[in-house]
């Protein structure tokens, strides 16, 4: 068998719309067979992945799941897209779209006040910013995650970087976050100073807001224009908003979540009443982020889908078309992530080119969809969660190579 290859650039790169193939390209001898559809051996393989959270970047999951597949087709070709939703990645995918935009680098913090680099996208007179890039859940120890304590305050340092270099609009990618301060971290960088009832600037964190009593200044913002990415729904508050649905997974015990819920609620009436702006922590999206959405429709922001503003950057439409067969996947994938996720953004663009779209996991609560032509896991292949998150790159390489196995007729 030749050495795999991957294609590592789209389909809609090449010159003459020539491919570059895993091995020999010449006349196809067989079929390639999914349900109803037949297609000559040597077909073209698209593989748009999202991330898998806390074990590989969407370009890591996507070239381990190239390098599996033309280990099994090595006649293929293979075409790996990296997409992103809004959270982790999603300034690293815009980037590879926008290659004359520039990437700057920024002195900002973490999500405890320490420290560190980001980078953001300048396109223009627009600005990308990943709000995880300073306030990420990957960016701490699993016992230093508290959403009690963690704040969002570096995200505004990058958003007044942008700012000052002369953006006039600012889309923000939400999602990935270990806050839960509702943006009041953010805002405090951009110049808001929030006391307590003794005139004191509150602590940083989703625990302080419940000592907000009065907020003096005003966010330096220029007049840009806030776009939030994210294609979480919720709400601020209640059984299906930031805290509650949210908070357990960045550290919040059931104590917490009581407390933090408390909290937000306490500092959006605050806010509302003292700006006279009711309503914003209704919205949808007003939730993500530990609900800095509801900090960005404060400031006049709109939402947008975080999958789709990627998916049409990367021309994630010409590709698809260009394909025989779409692979998609991420970390956790189960009945949410069909209803308006990145997953379903490239089911759906797949399904309107009449392409059939698998899935390939980490782990997954859903063994068929009818919208799909198949669903598989790296915990199914393994036998156990454990292994695959210890194993993520070559379990998910083997994942592609059994199902590129089983598809062939």
């Amino acid at each position: 068998m030749p050495p795999a290859r991957k294609l590592v650039r789209p389909f809609s790169s090449h010159p003459s719309g020539s491919l570059e193939t895993g091995g020999d390209s010449g006349p196809a001898s067989g079929c390639f067979a999914l349900p109803g559809i037949h297609y000559p051996l040597h077909v073209r393989i698209l593989i748009a992945p999202d991330k898998f959270a806390g074990t590989m970047s969407a370009g890591e999951a996507a070239d381990a799941v190239a390098a599996g597949w033309l280990r099994a087709r090595p006649g293929d070709t293979a075409a790996t897209l990296p997409l992103a939703d809004g959270g982790p990645g999603f300034t690293e995918v815009l980037a590879r779209a926008k290659p004359k935009a520039q990437l700057r680098t920024v002195d900002t913090v973490d999500p405890l006040g320490r420290p560190i680099k980001a980078d953001y996208l300048l396109d223009g007179d627009t600005a990308y910013i990943e709000s995880a890039a300073a306030c990420g859940l990957h960016l701490l120890a699993p016992e230093e995650r508290d959403p009690v304590r963690t704040t969002t305050y570096g995200v505004g340092l990058l958003i007044a970087h942008a700012v000052e270099s002369g953006a006039r609009r600012v889309v923000i990618g939400l999602g990935g976050s270990s806050t839960n301060d509702a943006g009041a971290g953010m805002l405090t960088a951009l110049g808001c100073v929030f006391r307590d009832i003794a005139g004191e600037p509150v602590p940083y964190g989703g625990g302080g807001l419940i000592s907000v009593h009065g907020v003096e200044g005003q966010p330096r913002t220029r007049g840009v224009i806030f776009t939030a990415a994210t294609d979480v729904d919720s709400p601020l508050l209640g059984p299906h908003g930031a805290t509650r649905v949210f908070g357990p997974q960045k550290g919040a015990d059931p104590r917490a979540v009581e407390a933090l819920e408390r909290a937000v609620a306490h500092f959006a009436r605050t806010l509302e009443d003292t700006l006279g702006l009711h309503g914003a922590a209704e919205n949808p999206g007003a939730g993500a982020a530990g609900g800095m959405g509801f900090a960005l429709f404060l400031l006049g922001g709109s939402r947008e889908s975080g999958a789709r503003l990627t998916c049409d950057a990367v021309g994630l439409d010409a590709e698809i078309a260009a394909a025989d067969l779409v692979i998609t996947g991420e970390g956790s994938f189960d009945a949410q992530s069909l209803r308006g996720k990145l997953a379903a953004e490239v089911a759906a663009g797949a399904a309107a080119h009449g392409k059939p779209c698998l899935v390939l996991a980490g782990r997954s609560d859903l063994d068929a969809h009818p919208g799909l032509a198949g669903v598989y896991s790296v915990t199914g292949l393994l036998g156990s969660a454990e292994e695959a998150m210890a194993r993520p790159v070559e379990g998910l390489t083997s994942l592609a190579e059994k199902v590129a196995k089983e598809w062939h007729a």
